[in-house]
């Protein structure tokens, strides 16, 4: 018979005269991020997980993706660069051994930043299994082997973050179709990818696979990122269109259908045939079967796990964090919300400030943004100013013959602070960032122009475009204050 995990101590758990208790659902960024600050206040941490320590970004997410569109690049560069003078050859690609590189290094990280932690700190306990509430305090654990546990704790935190969204379309289940999950680690790659989506996995991957060879019909129910800047989407279409894939916006797929070899997707007025089908049409809470009405835990209507700016959920005591909540779905907010909520579980009063929250779509050219859009302050009454500089007016991007793409600063009218920032170009992600610190230390586009920034980089087109609301750049000599 396995042991029995509630408290043996007499007292109730949430006494404080024994070190305080905290269960943790879920072994992702916010789950460890957690466990780790409630185990420097002096917790005993038990955390628990139905399938692979690490949760999706290290395993099946972030880090293999990104080293999969790394590859992609490579190859790309290879047969596209825009440098006269240096050859251009068709990459050779053999995917089994980029995978086997690829999944080497997800576990390497894996056990750097996951499994050593469990091995290194006492204080924090693994269960492997399904865990649901059988009330407020109270976890019920199905174990691999079929038992079940008792688990009492204190405090609570969710942090089973999300899976693959699978639409209800005609004839999909039917079909061996893959998720992200499966793409990642397929050990062939298709002649013919059909990505069935439009926001950011179904375009990094759509592009990933394009650049290694394959040919890529992606289809999208609506625009290319529709929940950002029209423009964003726009420009991002017209790159991924100049280097070969065939692109369909607004279209509804009717019904899907495999006979064995291919996938025929209907879209009415045509068939899409192709050998492999990406779906990636977004991603849901993973939320079912933890049975949270008996724990008093309010959902949206998504799923989604509703919490304030301290994690709290509708019962105090029990907090949640990450892609399991309506929060932004980035592993870096659900690792700062984790260790908020841990703080605040040790009696700590920490907020999760999400008014300028970077983001960044890994195509090339990248997508980033930060603060409000146009629209988005429009929404909330805000009266606004903008200027877009084109990257043919950035030095850097000149140097590289690379000028697709723009900045774009959004500012309050009159005070002219810096509200928002979009960017479309090869190294957005990396430009985004002082954006955000701009608009976290409440600067204005004057502030912004009159900094120093480094010539010749991409990230003084930042400068520029602050420039643009009182001057006109295209006057103005190179690295000009």
């Amino acid at each position: 018979m396995k042991p029995d995990l509630q408290c043996s101590n007499e007292a109730p758990c949430c006494a404080r005269t024994s070190p305080s208790t905290v269960a943790i659902i879920g072994t992702g960024s916010a789950a460890f991020a957690a466990a780790i600050r409630a185990a420097e206040a002096g917790a005993e941490v038990t955390v628990i997980e139905a399938g692979i320590t690490g949760g999706t970004c290290v395993n099946v997410g972030c880090v293999p993706s990104k080293i999969l569109i790394r590859a992609a690049h490579v190859a790309h560069l290879q047969s596209a660069h825009p440098i006269q003078g240096l050859g251009k050859q068709a990459a050779t690609v053999d995917r089994k051994t980029l995978l086997a590189q690829q999944q080497t290094r997800v576990e390497e990280l894996r056990h750097a930043k996951y499994e050593s932690i469990l091995e290194g700190n006492p204080r924090i306990k693994l269960i492997h299994g399904f865990a649901r509430f059988q009330d407020a305090h109270t976890l019920i654990v199905e174990q691999p082997d079929g038992s079940e546990a008792t688990l009492r704790a204190e405090h609570i935190l969710i942090a089973t973050g999300r899976s693959p969204q699978i639409p209800h379309t005609t004839g999909l289940k039917q079909t061996p179709f893959w998720t992200s999950t499966e793409a990642l680690v397929a050990d062939e790659m298709p002649q013919h990818l059909i990505v069935y989506g439009g926001s950011v996995v179904a375009v990094e991957l759509a592009q990933a696979f394009l650049r290694l060879g394959s040919q890529v019909t992606l289809i999208a129910r609506g625009k290319l990122l529709p929940k950002e800047d029209p423009a964003l989407g726009e420009g991002l279409k017209a790159a991924l269109e100049s280097e070969g894939m065939r692109i369909l916006t607004d279209t509804a797929v009717n019904s899907i259908r495999h006979d064995g070899q291919s996938f025929q997707l209907d879209i009415g007025t045509l068939t899409i045939v192709g050998d492999r089908l990406l779906v990636a049409t977004g991603r849901k809470p993973n939320t079912a079967g933890l049975f949270l009405a008996n724990a008093g835990v309010k959902t949206d209507a998504q799923g989604a796990v509703i919490v304030d700016d301290h994690m709290r959920t509708s019962a105090l005591h029990i907090y949640a964090a990450g892609d399991c909540t309506s929060q932004p779905q980035y592993v870096y907010v659900a690792a700062a919300a984790g260790t908020r909520a841990a703080v605040n579980m040790m009696g700590g009063n920490a907020a999760l400030d999400l008014s300028s929250v970077p983001a960044v779509v890994f195509t090339d050219p990248q997508v980033a943004t930060v603060g409000l859009s146009e629209m988005q302050a429009t929404q909330l009454g805000i009266e606004t100013e903008s200027r877009t500089l084109t990257l043919d007016n950035v030095p850097r991007a000149l140097a590289n013959f690379d000028t697709k793409g723009f900045i774009k600063l959004v500012a309050e009218k009159g005070s002219l602070r810096i509200l928002g920032a979009q960017v479309l170009a090869a190294e957005g992600g990396e430009i985004i960032q002082t954006a955000a610190l701009a608009i976290r230390a409440r600067m204005t586009v004057e502030d912004l122009a009159s900094q120093f920034f480094p010539y010749l980089t991409m990230v003084e087109g930042l400068k520029l475009c602050a420039q643009t609301f009182t001057k006109d750049v295209k006057q103005l000599s190179c690295c000009a204050g």
